[in-house]
């Protein structure tokens, strides 16, 4: 079993800018309130950072994500890797991304950290996938 945490970009903190400062000022004003938003804050991006992984075992990619079931896909039905830059929804917390298409027609936008790694040990179990990196 291989298990490859996502890439997550620094730009993300961004959006983490506002609801941060307003904590801050509310808990400086005495505000309860701001300790709380802070907290779930703090307790989010540590959730997002620490759940969201790949894990390759036998001939299955399982996909785990906070809010998203775990998708398991067969490696042998891996027909394509490519690189993507897509800003759609996914288990990814970085817009460095590989798109995972199988089956037919599905998709999976997904963002490891050691994608030369990841994209290595899924060749081992199908080495008929067409690689654009």
């Amino acid at each position: 079993m291989k298990v490859y945490k996502s890439k997550i970009d620094w730009w993300l903190g961004l959006f983490l800018v506002y609801p941060i400062f307003m904590s801050i000022k509310n808990i400086l004003e005495g505000n309860l309130y701001g300790l709380i938003g802070l907290s779930v804050v703090v307790g989010l991006i540590l959730i997002f950072s620490k759940t969201t992984r790949y894990i390759i075992i036998e001939n299955q990619l399982i996909v785990k994500s906070t809010w998203i079931v775990n998708e398991r896909i067969d490696i042998s039905k891996i027909t394509k890797i490519e690189k993507s830059n897509s800003v759609l929804s996914s288990p990814a917390l970085s817009l460095d991304r590989l798109s995972v298409r199988y089956n037919k027609y599905d998709e999976v936008l997904i963002s490891p950290k050691e994608k030369k790694a990841f994209i290595d040990e899924l060749l081992k179990a199908n080495p008929n996938i067409e690689i654009l990196v």
